[in-house]
């Protein structure tokens, strides 16, 4: 059985940049706190000079002979030189290149298809590279290769540049396109909220109940009430006179 490993006693790795006791070699040439060049000297008395101001003894370019220290807080200069490189990194964006592949003989259906694509990919600020495909005997008219390219450019300039003019490679024409720094977004039509009822005023005066007959309506109603009452009264005499008619006639017969 292997025998146990103990714990790593390795010291730490240190920074590749030298400071304080760490610069082992006899002069160096000092910049001090202030920026200005104090010359030669031997490395004890700059350190000494440095433990003084409580600042620290950088070895800023170990290549020189003698080698350049600076006195310096070595600790807020590398907080600064990291921050700076964590802005760099940020700033920094990556390439994309995208690719469409058109043929001289596109249908207008397609076409719009695959400009819309090479829109969105505008869009995101992705490099595009229109290809247009020859076959066959295609190849003897570039020129409609390359005005379809030259048409896609126009119709996407709000966009995009041409970074490289349309030019054959093989039996392929190519042409890049860069978008523009300051690429417009597409927006979004805003939804129109529907509008809030308005409140009715407090004083208010609610609006009266029209009345529920008016006066040549109770009249009319009345009239018609009284001749149906006199329709049903001359029924019965209308009925005994036909009675008396009969009956006469009844007598006469022999």
């Amino acid at each position: 059985m292997p025998p146990r490993r103990g714990p790593d006693t390795r010291p730490p790795a240190g920074p590749s940049t030298r400071i304080n006791d760490a610069i082992r070699v006899e002069r160096i040439r000092l910049i001090d706190e202030n920026g200005e060049n104090r010359g030669e000297m031997r490395t004890e008395e700059a350190l000494d000079i440095a433990i003084a101001l409580n600042l620290d003894l950088v070895e800023v370019a170990p290549e020189g002979r003698p080698p350049v220290c600076r006195i310096m807080d070595y600790g807020k200069w590398r907080y600064e030189q990291e921050q700076k490189a964590k802005q760099a990194r940020r700033h920094q964006s990556t390439i994309t290149i995208k690719e469409i592949k058109f043929r001289p003989k596109i249908n207008p259906h397609d076409y719009e298809t695959k400009k819309g694509h090479v829109l969105r990919f505008l869009r995101n600020k992705a490099k595009v590279k229109v290809t247009i495909m020859f076959r066959g005997r295609e190849l003897m008219h570039p020129e409609r290769g390359e005005a379809i390219l030259l048409r896609l450019a126009e119709e996407v300039q709000d966009l995009a540049t041409i970074e490289s003019r349309p030019s054959l490679d093989g039996r392929n024409m190519i042409m890049m396109l860069a978008p523009v720094k300051d690429v417009p977004q597409k927006q979004e039509k805003p939804v129109a909220e529907p509008a809030a009822a308005e409140p009715a005023p407090a004083d208010a005066t609610p609006a009266e109940a029209p009345a529920e007959t008016s006066e040549e309506t109770r009249n009319t109603r009345h009239a018609q009430d009284e001749d149906q009452q006199v329709g049903l009264q001359a029924l019965p005499r209308h009925a005994e006179g036909e009675g008396d008619v009969r009956a006469l006639g009844a007598a006469s017969q022999p």
